[in-house]
């Protein structure tokens, strides 16, 4: 087995778990039974995006796939930012 035999066999297998994984927030996503879930779904399936986007720029060789991972990196992170500061603002007008 040579390295970049191995290296393709490993990259189809990282996609093959991600895509699962992805699958598996979506379903979260969609029988979540609180908000807070769904929101933490949604942010799991931003991880996974990166990953099977690393996982892509790996298989393919192209570092422009990196670029796109980090934007979406910082994209995850200000729309985590923002359910979370929905979610408190819920919570404080419905304790009043």
């Amino acid at each position: 087995m040579t390295a970049v035999s191995f290296i393709d066999w490993a990259s189809l297998v990282a996609l093959v778990l991600l895509t699962l994984a992805l699958l598996v927030s979506v379903v979260r996503i969609i029988i979540g039974p609180t908000l807070g879930d769904r929101v933490l779904a949604l942010d799991l399936m931003t991880v996974v995006a990166m990953g099977f986007i690393g996982a892509i720029a790996v298989r393919t060789g192209l570092t422009l796939y990196l670029d796109i991972a980090i934007a979406l990196a910082l994209l995850g992170f200000l729309a985590t930012i923002a359910f979370a500061r929905y979610i408190l603002r819920r919570a404080g007008r419905d304790a009043q």
